[in-house]
């Protein structure tokens, strides 16, 4: 995919590990708090630019208070399952194909 690892719940993406870096899955309810620990999102380079994915970079921090920690993994999960809830649901049609 993107030559990290992702780290699931329920089947859904909440985090990514990149070069020993872990990235938590961000939106609009939790992206602020990344903001002010002066984090970063995840960005690579495409084909054509770089592209810049919905998850950012944990504060170190946190390595060290593991209740911290697991309150942001809380959120990166609520933020992954909202982005998961939004996608619109695929259909086949009579081929079998996916639209």
């Amino acid at each position: 995919m993107f030559g990290g690892m992702g780290v699931f719940q329920d089947g859904v993406m909440f985090g990514l590990v990149d070069d020993d870096t872990l990235y938590f899955r961000a939106d609009e309810d939790n992206r602020d708090a990344f903001e002010a620990e002066g984090s970063s999102a995840f960005t690579y380079t495409g084909k054509a630019k770089p592209v810049t994915m919905p998850y950012w970079r944990a504060p170190e921090r946190l390595y060290d208070d593991p209740e911290e920690f697991q309150l942001w993994a809380e959120a990166a999960i609520a933020a992954a399952r909202r982005a998961k809830a939004a996608k619109p649901i695929r259909s086949k049609n009579r081929s079998g194909s996916v639209r």
